[in-house]
């Protein structure tokens, strides 16, 4: 399963209480389980439900008020598009009469069920190893691409190691990921240089920012503030 899915995972918090926290872009979709409570993410009340997540393409921020219960799936990029069968431009509930492929309202209600996180978890692992078949989510040549921006190939020579034209690998991206390869490639190294920063200190950000493939510390600084929404040094 971790081929197709980043996380799954489960939140509550106790009363009194709230949480805010960043979900930083990674270009991955998934699905929320609001199971009680005041969720918002960026400007976005969710109701309670089942919730389909859109593309990550830019930082939110997701506040939780007292008393809340989520749980999700979080998947790799363009897995959501082969799961789910199309994009979101927003978060989207999910009417119990369009729950026919998955019955996510069944998983919905038990997790409510459910009294501790760890096993709201396991239901959801239990869900998706049965439910999701997938042996076939991306196409290869999209996945060779995908493989290839990773290695911090030029988004450009894609063609090279594939059987693709560009063109044709560009239309792939925009189908599945919903963005060009170089929008994604972008997202990546925004995310590879957080982690990097977030596990040391005291970092020349000059340095940081030639590792990770900026022209320079100023154009790493605009691509956080545009995709991540915060500095290097706010890390």
């Amino acid at each position: 399963m971790a081929a197709f899915v980043q996380a799954v995972w489960s939140a509550s918090v106790p009363w009194p209480g709230l949480v805010r926290k960043p979900l930083y872009s990674d270009a991955g979709s998934g699905i929320i389980f609001n199971l009680a409570g005041d969720v918002a993410i960026g400007e976005e009340a969710l109701p309670e439900g089942v919730i389909l997540l859109p593309i990550s393409t830019r930082a939110e921020t997701i506040v939780l008020a007292s008393g809340a219960q989520l749980a999700g799936i979080r998947f790799h990029p363009a897995v959501g598009y082969g799961v789910l069968g199309q994009h979101y431009d927003k978060p989207t509930l999910l009417s119990p009469e369009h729950d026919q492929l998955y019955r996510l309202y069944r998983v919905y209600a038990e997790l409510r069920m459910q009294k501790s996180n760890e096993r709201k978890v396991d239901a959801l692992h239990r869900w998706a190893d049965t439910t999701l078949d997938v042996t076939k989510v991306i196409p290869d040549p999209l996945q060779k691409a995908l493989a290839c921006i990773e290695q911090d190939k030029a988004p450009g020579q894609l063609s090279q190691s594939n059987d693709l034209s560009q063109r044709q690998i560009e239309r792939l991206f925009k189908l599945w990921l919903g963005m060009p390869p170089k929008r994604y490639q972008r997202i990546l190294r925004i995310r590879k240089a957080i982690s990097f920063l977030r596990m040391r200190e005291n970092v020349n950000l000059a340095d940081v920012a030639q590792q990770f493939g900026f022209c320079d510390q100023a154009h790493m600084t605009r691509e956080f503030r545009s995709i991540a929404r915060i500095t290097p040094g706010q890390v």
